[in-house]
């Protein structure tokens, strides 16, 4: 079995590529770093290493790689071939390989009409659906029409903290032990290959995307701002913190109830899958930096983004939001010279002020709650890192 793999990073490598290894594809990367071409078709194999108490290390063989730039006609014919298709490549960058892979499409149906599913394995609600949409740009209604007959778009869901390493040969992929990838099984067309390994099939993804989301990274996020008021420089390190801690705790229990009744999920599976998730932030093995958990604040405090949705939703069911409007009012104070979107955003406060930039970057309506997240705001920029530290408790 043969699988085409958009994305050589860290989720590629240590997550994805890992799994459809596992299940016994033949996986070639397609990717445009050169450096990481070549590595990956001199050594046919990778290294990924654990971040468990023992470090496990495995090494992930055999595997090939393709330019997507200066290698097109054979990428596209790697399309043509592949028994299944994957992406992580970045949401943003679905729309830079999309012309690609509908070049590749178009000759596959012509071609090759066994049925295939593409993936995009990416860090957003929908991907695969985004990345269709892309293709759509590319090719003509009636070429979409005939592509959609035999090529299936199953959106995904997934979970895994993925960094990398320098080391004798390369990057090394060190991942998290825990993971989830979760796929919708009813937006698949091709039913006859295995089942990938310890991935889940599911008929709606919605209650997945969401938990992830809203809780996930949502707890994440709260963690990475509220460390670095706090003067933190790590997840691991914040949450050493006791204070901090129980603040993490309270934002998920909070948010959790959002996911409870629009889900319908018991009280006790939620409370299980947090205990699962703290688990995860404390794991002393990884060393988490804030400023990468933190990075593009603007996005994250959107409308629909982790911070904000579940803030909203709850404050209109009546619910408490005591320690999500901290978290969203952190974030405003999130400043990082070295990101763009942090740069923006305290640009925008000290211009037209941090009334202004609630409205502009929430798109909070209801001023009651603009002004619960105003107050939260206020007192943490009046106080010193060790006051805040005090103030979550």
């Amino acid at each position: 079995m043969k699988a085409l793999h958009f994305g050589a990073g860290n989720i590629g490598k240590g997550f994805i590529g890992y799994l459809l290894n596992k299940t016994g594809y033949d996986v070639c990367f397609a990717d445009i770093n050169q450096q990481m071409v070549d590595r990956l078709n001199k050594n046919e194999s990778y290294i990924v290493e654990l971040l468990d108490d023992s470090h496990t290390v495995e090494v992930i063989s055999p595997v090939t790689a393709l330019n997507v730039i200066t290698q097109e006609a054979r990428v596209i014919d790697a399309i043509v071939e592949a028994d299944l298709i994957t992406t992580s490549v970045g949401v943003n960058n679905l729309s830079r390989i999309a012309n690609i892979v509908s070049k590749g499409l178009l000759k596959r149906v012509k071609e090759n009409k066994k049925r295939l599913d593409i993936m995009a394995n990416e860090n957003a609600i929908h991907a695969t659906s985004t990345l269709k949409q892309e293709i759509q740009r590319h090719v003509t209604s009636s070429e979409m029409k005939e592509i959609s007959f035999f090529i299936g778009f199953p959106n995904s869901a997934i979970d895994r903290l993925a960094l990398s390493r320098s080391g004798g040969e390369g990057e090394i992929a060190l991942v998290e032990p825990m993971y989830e990838w979760i796929i919708n099984k009813s937006e698949m067309i091709n039913l006859d290959l295995p089942l990938i390994n310890n991935a889940s099939y599911v008929d709606d993804l919605e209650p997945y995307i969401e938990r992830k989301l809203y809780i996930v990274n949502m707890g994440h996020a709260a963690t990475a701002y509220i460390g670095f008021l706090t003067g933190h420089t790590t997840i691991q390190s914040a949450l050493t913190n006791p204070g901090i801690e129980r603040f993490v705790r309270n934002t998920l229990n909070e948010a959790s109830q959002y996911i409870i009744r629009k889900f319908n999920i018991e009280n006790e599976d939620m409370s299980s899958f947090i205990e699962k998730t703290m688990k995860r932030f404390k794991n002393e093995n990884i060393s988490d930096d804030i400023f990468r958990v933190g990075r593009s604040p603007i996005r994250k405090i959107g409308y629909e983004e982790r911070l904000t949705k579940p803030t909203r939703e709850l404050f209109d069911s009546g619910l408490s939001i005591e320690y999500l409007t901290m978290a969203v009012a952190a974030a405003f104070l999130f400043d990082n010279p070295h990101d763009e979107e942090s740069v923006i955003l305290q640009k925008y406060i000290s211009e037209k002020g941090i009334d202004q930039a609630i409205l502009h970057f929430t798109q909070i309506k209801n001023k009651e709650l603009r002004d619960k997240i105003k107050e939260k705001y206020d007192v943490f920029k009046n106080s010193r890192s060790e006051t805040c530290a005090q103030l979550i408790k």
